[in-house]
Order: C-alpha cells, then structure tokens, then sequence
C-alpha cells in the first residue's frame, strides 16, 4: 500500500525538476521521464519520477514478457523499468549475435519505494508505506537541494571525448546498397538501419550531460535513467504505445528534416518535408505494421488511423508522425499488448520478422536498451511507454558511451543521404557528451 501526499508546486518548474533529479542521484534506481510541458492531445503527466526499489525484475530475452507478466501482476503496482530490442528474440525465433558493447540487462523493471506525479501546479507523493514517515524530511531535502549550473557552450567543456564510429562511412553505404538489393528483389519493403558512435575510457557527468541534452531538445518522452552505474540519457520524440482503460494509442515517427534559425527557411524545410513522397512512404507503410499489430489484441473493427503523416516541429527537427489506436477487452493483460507489439514497427521494418533478420546480419553493434522502451505500469494496468532513441547510453563502470543512429531505407532511399540523416539525429547527442566531459 501507499501513502499519498500532494503538495502544490513549490516554485518554477524547470528549477523544480532539477531539484528532484538531482535530489534522487542518493538512490541506485531511477526512472525519470518528462513530457516538457510539450502540448500533446494523449499526455497524462508533466513528468513522473520513480526511485528506490523496493523489488526488481532482471532477466535476459528467455521467456522476458512471461516473466514480465508475472510480475506485473503479483505486484499489482506502479513498476517502472524497460523493454530492450533485444526481446525480439522472445517474442520471434530470432537471434542477437552482434556484440554487446555497453552491458545492461536485457528486461529491467522495479517497484519504486518514492514515486512523484508532477501535474501541472501540483506534485503527488507516493510512497510505499515502509517508507511513509519520511515523506515530509525528502520533501524540506529536495526543496534544499541546490541546483548545479548545466553547461551553455562548448568553451565550458574540456571537450576531451573522442567519438569514433563502429562502422566507417563507405563501409555504411555500402551495407546501405546491400539493404536496397533485398528491397529490389521484393525481400522487405523497409528496414531501420542504425549505427554506433562510441567512446571508449571516457567519463561525463550524466546529470548535467542529461540537462544539457534535454535542454537542447526539449522532446516529449525524455528519459533519465539510472541502475547503479548503468546510465540512459535519452531526448526521444516518439511515443512506442499507451494503454488508458481500454484505449491503446501508438505514435510511430517516420520522416525527418532539419531546422534553420531562418523563420523562411525553416517553414521551407516544413514543406519540404510534408510533400516528400519518400518520407510519406516511409510512414504510411510503418502505420500499416502498427494497424496490422495492433489487430492481434484489439476488438474486431476498432483499430483506427487518427491522424496520418502529422507534421510536428521539435527544436533540433522536424518530424512526421502518425497515431494510430485501438480498442481491447477490458481484461486483456497489459503485457500481452506489448508483446503483440514489440519491437515497435518505426525501428523495425516491413515485413517485420524479415526486416529484424536483415537488420541483424548488416548491423554490427547490438542494440540493447536502444530501439527498447522505457515507461510504466500503473497499478489498474495501464501503461506508457516511450522510443529509445536519440539517447546515450553510458556505463560508468567500464567507461564506455554508446549512441546509436539509424533511418529507414526504403526503395527510393539514397545512401548519401541516410548517412547525413543519421548525422543530424546525433548532433544533440554529440554536443552533450563533449560539453560536459570530465
């Protein structure tokens, strides 16, 4: 059981939100996810944090999403946590034979002891009940905690991170050509494609690379995460599925186009983008594998396209999304919706099983917690759960940062091209790790 406390909103937000996070560095676990106050029709929180488990759930791919059923039942509570690409393996008869650079659990889900709601002008409070009377000395804590300034420009940094790539740009292109010999030949119609930037004996400040990051970004499903010394620093865009009742929403985003500082130009790339029949091709054919997921757990006739090729403007991009939901029986389990999902169809392809397969034999990294999900289970079992990308992975123990990249080919892809898109998606990144580099 929980104690619930809500206190209205002590002071400005932002200044807030850096009180709490940096409050919670105290504790090996936590979930940190923040919608940026960005104006979404499906939203339910400002942003939520969980910390301190009270139990966990670690496992590898072997039967994952049983396991993960399992729990979420008997707990019957928030859990927090994440699903990693690599439970592909669970849900089809495929493998992960790429190496794991960057070590995290495959599954990972825990029952937070201290769990915050930040609605709008007010904070809830949870708190399991073995832990209920310290309520109000965290809360004087977190109002104490002094807030560290994050960096502003590069000129603050030691800059000392030596990004290297795992795959050379010719050697990318040329997988790239090799991706679109098995579209010709009818193999798939569309496979994500993704790439590792590294660093090797390099450390940064997680929390401020965080701030930095998200400040730059300012995204909607963005994510801190922390399991010891295991670290997700994520700026992610995409929404993978929501459950709410018996409401299923999934937001895929396929298509992607640079800023400008330019008011005119920008609006120019806007359109660019809107108009671009690859891009659209490219979404529209990801919507239809989400339709067709969908339809494995949905009510006959209810899955439905609310808004197709949406046009969304974010500060680093802009991207085209589309949202497509569905109705279930109230007494569907939640995690048979994710495992009917899972992975989602943006980082996957189509057909999904064959894309998976060519990913895994072009790709030379494996992707891990990225192309997962990090989100939550409320305890009526409802859920939320976002797009692991645009995000650094980093483990402070072995001192080894990952981010991966990657975009979708489809038959009028150009490899030139996918190559400059995956460099735009990791400018952000890039930025953070050498301003605040140690």
């Amino acid at each position: 059981m929980r104690t619930s406390t809500t206190y209205p909103l002590p002071e400005h937000l932002g200044l807030f939100k850096k009180k709490l996070l940096q409050w919670s560095q105290q504790f090996e676990e936590v979930i940190w996810l923040d919608s940026n106050q960005y104006p979404q029709r499906y939203g339910s929180y400002e942003a939520i944090m969980a910390t301190d488990a009270f139990t966990v759930l670690k496992t590898d791919a072997y039967q994952a999403f049983d396991k993960l059923n399992e729990y979420q039942q008997q707990t019957a509570d928030w859990i927090f946590g994440y699903l990693s690409y690599d439970l592909k393996n669970d849900v089809e008869n495929l493998t992960s034979k790429n190496p794991d650079y960057i070590g995290f659990p495959e599954l990972y889900f825990f029952q937070p002891k201290r769990l915050f709601l930040i609605r709008k002008d007010k904070v809830e409070v949870l708190y399991l009940n073995m832990v209920s009377d310290e309520v109000e000395a965290d809360w004087k804590e977190i109002l104490q905690t002094r807030t560290k300034t994050s960096a502003v420009s590069k000129t603050s940094g030691n800059s000392n991170i030596r990004i290297k790539l795992r795959m050379s740009k010719n050697a990318y292109r040329e997988k790239v050509k090799t991706i679109l010999d098995h579209i010709h030949r009818g193999d798939i119609y569309e496979a994500n494609f993704c790439q590792e930037f590294y660093a090797e004996h390099s450390e940064i400040d997680p929390i401020q690379s965080y701030f930095y990051l998200n400040n730059i970004s300012q995204p909607p499903f963005a994510t801190f995460l922390k399991l010891d010394q295991l670290y997700l620093l994520s700026a992610s865009p995409e929404r993978y599925i929501k459950k709410s009742g018996i409401q299923v929403t999934s937001q895929p985003i396929k298509g992607t186009a640079k800023r400008s500082k330019d008011l005119e130009k920008d609006r120019r790339l806007k359109m660019s983008l809107k108009n671009d029949a690859k891009e659209q091709s490219e979404n529209i054919m990801i919507v239809d594998l989400v339709r067709n997921d969908l339809s494995k757990i949905a009510n006959t006739g209810s899955v439905s396209v609310e808004e197709l090729c949406g046009l969304y403007t974010f500060k680093q991009v802009h991207q085209m999304v589309s949202t497509v939901s569905a109705q279930v029986n109230a007494d569907q389990l939640p995690v048979s919706i994710l495992r009917a999902t899972f992975p989602m169809g943006s980082m996957t392809g189509a057909p999904k099983i064959k894309a998976m397969q060519i990913i895994e034999a072009y790709e030379i990294s494996k992707r891990g917690l990225y192309s997962g999900s990090v989100g939550y289970f409320d305890p009526k079992g409802n859920f939320d759960f976002n797009v692991v990308i645009r995000s650094i992975l980093y483990n402070q123990k072995t001192k080894y940062i990952s981010t991966m990249v990657g975009s979708a080919i489809t038959a009028k892809s150009n490899s030139g091209k996918e190559y400059e898109e995956c460099l735009l998606k990791a400018k952000a990144m890039r930025e953070a790790l050498e301003i605040n580099s140690l």
